[in-house]
């Protein structure tokens, strides 16, 4: 279950990952993020994107398309 959802299916990388710190900067601690995206790097770009952030990946669902779910720390 997510808090809130970012649809990137329409976006070309590095977009998704902008599109996707842009949105938690909004959201509080604890919350989730459900992000889907199409974009064939999305999967690498958005651990990336958790590693540095410090943000946690809960759950990713693989198919045509990508769904991520983001715990913001």
């Amino acid at each position: 279950m997510s808090d809130q959802k970012l649809d990137c299916t329409n976006l070309s990388c590095p977009m998704p990952i902008v599109a996707l710190a842009k949105a938690v900067r909004s959201m509080e601690t604890g919350q989730v993020l459900e992000v889907q995206a199409k974009d064939r790097a999305f999967r690498s770009d958005i651990e990336a994107w958790a590693r540095r952030t410090g943000h946690s990946i809960d759950d990713f669902k693989d198919g045509e398309i990508q769904v991520a779910f983001i715990r913001v720390q």
